[in-house]
Parts: C-alpha cells; structure tokens; sequence
C-alpha cells in the first residue's frame, strides 16, 4: 500500500473526527456568515488546477481546504438563502448523507445490499405522503432534470405502443415528430427534450390564463382539436417558479379523455404541498397523472442531490431503461429492479436520507415546514408591499414571493442587477433575478427548514437597506 494510503489508514479515526469537528464549525456559523461570499472568496490559489506527484495525506489536504476555501462557500444551507428553490439538510438527513458515503452502497437489486429495498420503502412512504395511489412506482434519481427525463422517456415510449412502434428498439425516427405541449415548461424539460432527441423545438407554448402562469384549457383544446392524431405529451406545471401557479389538473384529464396524450407532471417543488391539508387542493387529480416529477433536495431538506420520479407505466419505464448483460439482474418486471429503471447503472444511495428525515420526523414533521415555509413567504410578501421602493409583481401563491423595485430612474433591468448586486454583498438575504410579464423582477423562494419569522424581520431589514442604497 502506498504510505500516504497507510498512514491515512492508521489516522482514519482522527480524519474522520477532524472532519466533524469542520462540520460544526460551519453549520455552527451559518447564521453569521454572509449568505453570499465576497468574489475574491471564490478564487482558486495559485497552483491548485496543478496535479502533484506526491500528496500531503488528508489531514494535511483537510487543513489546506478549510483555511483557503471554507469562506468560498454560499449559505445555501441556512435559513436566510430564499434563491432559486433552494432547501437545506435536516439533522436526520445530513447524518444520513453521512452514512450514505461511509457505506458506499450501490442501491441496485443486487442480492448483497439492503439498499434497494430501503429505497422501495421509502418510495411508498412518500407516496403515503404525498397521497399518491398504489398504482404509481418510483425511483431515486439526481433531481428533477433527470426525474422529467425519465418521465419523457416513457412518454415517448407510450406514444409509440400507440402506434405499434418500439421507440427504445426502433428509434425516434420510427415514431417520427412529437408536439410538447405546456403553457410554461421549466427549462429542464426543455433539457430533457435535447437530450431524449425529441428536441427543444418540439415544445408548443399554449396561452396561459389572464393574470395567471397556468395553462389556457380552451387554447389547449383548441390546439389539440387542430392537431389530433399527433403523438403528444403535455408537461403540466405544480408550482412555477415564479409565481408557484398549478394548472388545473382535473381540466387537462378531462382533456385527456377526448384528446390521447401523455401527461407529465412538474411537480419539482410544489408536489410536497400535498402533504399539507391545507394546500393538497393544489395538486388534486395528480393520481391519474401518466409520470410525476418530485425533488427531494428542495422542499423535503434532504442534501443534493437527489429527487424521485413516478410513473404509472413500470413496464414501459423498463423497455426504456432495461440493461441486458451476463454479470448484471436480469430485467424482471420489479419496482425495485432500479438497474433498470432509471439512466444510472451505478446509483447513489439517495434514498436513505430522506428514508432517515421520514423516520426522525414523520409526516407531521415535513407539513410543519411547508405550512410555516407558506406562512412566512406571506409574511414576506406583505413586508413587502407595505413598503416604498417594492412591489409585487404577483399575489403570493404558496412559498415564492415575486418582486420588484418601484421609483426607479433609467433603466429597470440595471437598476435591479444592482440592487441584487448590493444585497449580496450585505450578505443577510439571498434572493434571485427572474423576469415576469416582461419585466424585470426577483425571487425568494421559500423552503428551508431553518427558516423562521425573525429571518423574515432580518431578511426584510436588508432589503429596505439596500433599497435605500441604490436608489
């Protein structure tokens, strides 16, 4: 064994204890620590892109990464980070997370892993939580670009058995041309599109409502009406990202009885309302859905990365992702047989953090988050507009709050990037740009279990701060 090896053998104990002791250290600062880090914290050192012919152990390694990098890192795990959609790692979680890495596990039905039958437990766990039907299968994948990935792919594969035609063995080319249908599909549908070979210009953009991000069923069925027989998927959105709008899903499954299509729900990070009786309205109809996207590293605070896809169609989802070889499971239709499920042959043992998260906390625990997470971005939102220099640019739906600045001279755009500019270097908040009707406005999305109303006291002081700032 080489010596650096050996001697880290001999030392695994004192690692291993000094990599706790970084830990705290950091989750102990998260809530003094800028929520976002200066530029010059995020440059590498002179000489760090260089490979050396002999390493310094990792104590040593452990040592050098902490003093040169540990300030380079955002709060993206505290309770003040409202960008993108962005959750953190419960206590349960993150030791799961752990664990994850100490075990090394390849969660595959592989006969000599426990793994692949904790995460088939927890799928059925969520899918009690989120009140999905027996009917419905699931797998862990790396979040919802690939868990929309999937769900296209056995749309695709359903829309050519309509047709006698095997996509996974045939090609697209046997099927021909697909119409996407959506009034606002998230970016990584549109991803997922490219890579699948359907391609990003098959998606149609359908009217929305008046005054809203959900889809227009009557210019939905307008356009299904003028295109029947087309092969089509329609990709539903549970929560957009700007507004957390919800198209109506009992109007699109009654569109689906006359007009034949497959449909995909986005249900990233608004599908966990479903745990909350208050907000389970939301996605009401989402039983009957043909595949579902859930992440798992956002509204369910597990660690990245990590989501769930869903589907009602297991044996189209193993034509599509089955993996034939001598040395491997055979494909036996199985909802625990991931090795041919999901792209990954090799796959994460994503499942047992939130398996971990579910056991410490249980239902209960998951809707208190969401329902004070709601009560909060309200909260927000009504800070807000109570004040000069902000308005909101939508009602608050659920968890994201929409805005924008008033009384700004010149241009809208640079006046915001600006001010967002400024909030990241006060280092309290972090909220992201986004652009709604045209124009220019930001973002704070809720959905971190830390998060509680003396962030929003905090969160609200810097921005009128900073709004006094750029003025």
């Amino acid at each position: 064994m080489h010596p650096r090896l050996q001697q880290d053998l001999d030392d695994f104990p004192r690692i291993l204890d000094q990599t706790n002791l970084l830990a705290q250290k950091f989750l102990a600062g998260l809530e003094q620590r800028s929520v976002c880090p200066p530029l010059a914290k995020q440059q590498l050192k002179a000489g760090d892109n260089i490979l050396v012919e002999e390493g310094c152990g990792a104590l040593a390694a452990l040592e050098d990464f902490w003093q040169h990098y540990a300030a380079g890192f955002s709060s993206s795990a505290g309770p003040r980070y409202f960008g993108f959609v962005t959750g953190g790692g419960t206590p349960a979680a993150l030791a799961a997370d752990w664990l994850v890495s100490t075990t090394d596990q390849n969660s595959l039905l592989s006969h000599d892993t426990i793994a692949a039958a904790l995460e088939l437990a927890t799928i059925e766990q969520i899918k009690s939580l989120l009140n999905l039907p027996a009917d419905f299968s699931g797998s862990f994948v790396s979040g919802a670009t690939m868990a929309n990935f999937v769900g296209i792919a056995i749309g695709r594969q359903w829309l050519g058995q309509q047709q006698g035609i095997d996509v996974s063995q045939q090609g697209l080319a046997a099927l021909g041309p697909i119409q996407v249908l959506s009034a606002n599909a998230h970016s990584s549908s549109l991803k997922a599109l490219s890579m699948l070979g359907i391609g990003r210009d098959a998606l149609k953009e359908i009217a929305q409502q008046p005054g809203s991000e959900a889809i227009d069923l009557t210019a939905l069925e307008q356009h299904l009406a003028a295109t029947l027989g087309k092969p089509t998927i329609v990709l539903a959105s549970a929560g957009t990202v700007n507004t957390a709008t919800f198209d109506d899903l009992p109007g699109l499954l009654a569109l689906r009885e006359r007009y034949p299509f497959w449909l995909h729900v986005d249900a990233a990070f608004g599908g966990v309302a479903a745990c909350s009786h208050r907000y389970e309205h939301l996605v009401q109809g989402w039983q009957q859905a043909d595949s579902i996207t859930v992440d798992a590293h956002k509204w369910m605070n597990v660690p990245y990365d990590s989501a769930i896809q869903f589907t009602r169609h297991l044996a189209l989802q193993m034509q599509v992702f089955q993996n034939h070889s001598a040395y491997l499971e055979a494909p036996t239709l199985r909802p625990d047989n991931y090795l041919h499920l999901t792209p990954e042959n090799s796959r994460r043992f994503r499942a047992l953090p939130l398996w971990m998260a579910l056991k410490a906390y249980g239902r209960n625990g998951i809707r208190e988050i969401v329902e004070r997470n709601v009560m909060l971005a309200h909260r927000l939102g009504e800070g807000l507009s109570a004040s000069k220099g902000f308005r909101l640019l939508a009602a608050v739906n659920l968890n994201v709050v929409c805005f924008a600045l008033t009384g700004v001279e010149g241009d809208a755009k640079t006046a915001r990037d600006r001010f967002l500019m400024r909030l990241d270097q006060h280092g309290v908040v972090r909220c992201t740009p986004t652009q709604y009707n045209g124009q220019p406005g930001i973002r704070a999305a809720l959905v971190n279990w830390m998060t509680e109303e003396r962030d929003i006291t905090l969160a609200l002081a810097s921005l009128h701060s900073c709004r006094q700032e750029v003025a």
